[in-house]
């Protein structure tokens, strides 16, 4: 009788078997998009007004919509440090800005923890237009009934990015539960 390899004997499905997650993947993935996203402002878009959303934002609303465990209640600080340095905020806006959207966040998730897309995209498009004008107010701009409508382009344009957002998410989120086989 031939004797066969261990891996030989696997079935279809236990090429699967012995793998775990990574955790620098796990934990590092929702992290690393948020930040890279925080550095669009760097981009070279020249533009008479505000268009371009705030990508980072998005993508916390995104990761704490999608997936409510992935982002500790005070990562709004850390990450709104970060876009604080990159966006030209002044230091502290966005700090402030992610830490309250983030307890808002854990607010809804206590009230309503089963939602649907329908619901997060709502929660986004009232989140995304306070946070527009309260960086606005921030930033030291003379912000008036005349100047106001500056700003709806960029809000519009945000709030119809959300469900693209979502979905990189999503396919951030596969990236960051992969398996690795294990050594030994």
């Amino acid at each position: 009788m031939e004797r066969l390899s261990p891996s030989a004997r696997r079935d279809a499905y236990g090429s699967k078997i012995n793998r775990a997650h990574s955790p620098v993947l796990a934990y590092g993935v929702p992290w690393l998009t948020i930040m890279i996203a925080c550095l669009v402002p760097l981009l070279p878009i020249i533009a008479l007004a505000p268009i371009v959303p705030p990508l980072g934002y998005l993508l916390l609303l995104g990761w704490r919509l999608s997936r409510p465990g992935v982002l500790p209640m005070w990562a709004g600080l850390p990450l709104g440090l970060f876009n604080d340095l990159y966006s030209g905020q002044p230091l502290g806006s966005s700090i402030l800005l992610f830490s309250l959207t983030l307890i808002s966040l854990e607010l809804i998730e206590i009230r309503f923890p089963w939602r649907s897309f329908l619901q997060d995209w709502l929660i986004a498009a009232l989140f995304i237009p306070i946070y527009l004008l309260a960086s606005a107010l921030f930033s030291g701009a003379q912000i008036g009934f005349d100047q106001l409508p500056i700003l709806i382009p960029q809000c519009l344009l945000a709030v119809i990015a959300f469900p693209i957002v979502a979905k990189m998410i999503t396919l951030f989120d596969r990236l960051r539960l992969t398996r690795v086989k294990r050594i030994g």
